[in-house]
């Protein structure tokens, strides 16, 4: 079992999505988040006033699957995010220990 987390655009969120369902990972969480990395944030005028603004808004995908799923997934993530420009994004494949499905109380590969 593999936990997936994924750093994209949140206009890529919706290709993503399609990209996932393709290859039948349907399960997926959601969030907002903000970040900077090499693009280093943006530079705008307020009122003729320049601001900087350090955290550029992302959007973050957990997914859990198991091992035969991981490629297949991490391959939909890059043809959904992918725009070949700075800040689309990075994936990070970490392990899993355990799942626990709290309805049932199934445990393992059975839960995800």
């Amino acid at each position: 079992m593999k936990l997936i987390i994924a750093i994209i655009q949140p206009s890529r969120l919706e290709a993503v999505k399609e990209a996932l369902t393709k290859v039948e990972v349907f399960r997926l969480t959601v969030m907002d988040c903000q970040g900077f990395g090499r693009q280093k944030g943006q530079t705008g005028v307020y009122r003729g006033h320049e601001f900087s603004v350090n955290l550029l808004r992302k959007v973050q995908l957990q997914i859990a699957v198991n091992e035969e799923f991981v490629k297949p997934t991490v391959d939909a993530i890059l043809e959904g995010g992918h725009t070949g420009e700075i800040g689309d994004g990075k994936i990070f494949v970490l392990p899993m220990d355990d799942c626990v499905r709290i309805r049932t109380g199934e445990r393992g590969s059975e839960a995800i």
